[in-house]
């Protein structure tokens, strides 16, 4: 029997997992990995803001799952196979130890994503993984398997057989491919699943900042407030967490956990909504109104600008104020009863009016992609054509912030270079 032949299309994070793997689980493989830009790893290189937020210290399966707004459902069995603890341990046995920070996210000690980078491309090369840059995938054709390698997949059946055209020209065959080419529309995987029977979910934007022009907001630029609650007004959607004031508007993990589980609804009404924050939503509506009568009555000659009695930075708090009628440079004594009304409906229920969004940093994240049924989650193959096999964005999955996007890249990856080179995880 000839040497299995391995085609890997797409040199992101799942890409060259996988290659790693299926060349580590089998080295009599030729794993050879494509990728169409000069650029391998480029989303590594830039996550976490040069950082890499390689995972999340989230150890259980459902539990973890549960950050899936897409893939949720199949990916707990994924999770039991490989999961953030697998992914530390295999970071560390190749001399990259990562930390956990205080909201559960996890990055090289080293702080800079070069390191992750240098680690996979160094794992690829000592694996005997061929990377071909500046070429991509054109077309694949299905071909009948070769007399010498009439082998059997794990469910039994005849392995199936590619030819790839690459982008150069030039062709290649191989007996398994990986399309792992990311949810960009632009890139030819979508395409390429579509031609071979796959259905493809739409892909939208997931991971997105809110563009808000608002007086309240304005010349507030970097102030972040720890504990807010989000919600769009119309939906179920809603969120809790920190919020950051940007120069277009809003971010932060409250406002981006939002657009990941909002992905298609705030695509269908054109990023175009009212947005309502509850700036204190520790507070219930009777303390909060107690707390604002308490300082006025514990603190009468005090102008209301300079104390916030429920904890905001002052620089927001005085733009509440304001837009509740109240001049900070007010006395608490002469605040009177319906001000504190419009103030306290400010700090629970303040609207904004979205109008459009931004790209969260550099890091491009969409829903959409192969239809997740058409796949089996103890391999990543193709439930449609045998020997195909798929990773990464290019699959209807998305987590959201915090290393999440990450660890389905990492667990995909691993389970389809395990089945890639006829070793599936049990």
């Amino acid at each position: 029997m000839g040497q299995r032949q391995i085609v890997i299309a797409g040199g992101g994070a799942a890409g060259y997992f996988a290659a790693i793997t299926c060349a580590e689980a089998d080295p009599g493989c030729a794993v050879t990995l494509y990728e169409a830009t000069a650029h391998p790893l480029a989303k590594v290189k830039v996550s976490g803001g040069g950082r890499c937020n390689v995972t999340h210290a989230c150890f259980e399966p459902r539990e973890l799952a549960a950050r899936y707004p897409r893939g949720g459902r199949e990916l707990p069995g994924a999770f039991s196979r490989w999961q953030p603890r697998d992914t530390v341990d295999w970071f560390e046995k190749r001399g990259v130890p990562l930390k956990t920070e205080a909201d559960g996210r996890m990055f090289p000690v080293t702080d800079d994503s070069q390191t992750i980078v240098d680690c996979l491309q160094g794992a690829a090369a000592k694996a005997g993984v061929r990377v071909a840059l500046r070429t991509g995938i054109k077309q694949v054709e299905r071909v009948a398997p070769n007399a010498l390698s009439r082998e059997t997949n794990a469910s039994g059946s005849a392995r199936s057989a590619f030819r790839v055209t690459l982008t150069t020209g030039e062709t290649a065959a191989c007996d398994r491919l990986l399309l792992a080419t990311g949810g960009n529309s632009a890139n030819a995987g979508f395409a390429i699943a579509r031609e071979l029977g796959h259905t493809i979910e739409p892909p939208v934007p997931s991971l997105f900042t809110f563009h808000v022009k608002d007086p309240r907001l304005a010349g507030l630029s970097g102030v972040a407030v720890e504990d807010t609650a989000t919600a769009v007004r119309g939906t179920a959607l809603k969120e809790r967490g920190p919020l950051l004031i940007t120069h277009w508007g809003l971010s932060g993990p409250a406002i981006l956990k939002l657009s990941a589980w909002g992905a298609r609804t705030l695509h269908e009404c054109g990023y175009k909504f009212t947005l309502l924050v509850n700036w204190a939503p520790a507070c219930s509506a009777d303390s909060l109104r107690a707390a604002l009568e308490g300082a006025r009555t514990a603190h009468p000659k005090k102008q209301a600008g300079t104390w916030c009695p429920v904890g905001l930075p002052l620089r927001l708090w005085e733009k509440l104020l304001a837009a509740a009628g109240i001049a900070p440079a007010t006395q608490w004594a002469v605040v009177p009863g319906a001000a504190l009304r419009a103030l306290a409906a400010q700090i629970r229920a303040g609207e904004f009016a979205v109008d459009g969004k931004s790209m969260f940093k550099e890091e491009f994240v969409t829903c959409g992609g192969v239809r997740l049924g058409e796949v089996d989650f103890k391999t990543m193959e193709s439930r449609l054509v045998p020997g195909l096999h798929f990773a990464g964005e290019v699959l209807d999955i998305d987590g959201i912030t915090g290393g999440f996007n990450f660890q389905a890249a990492w667990t995909g990856g691993w389970l389809a270079g395990r089945a890639l080179a006829g070793r599936p995880a049990p």
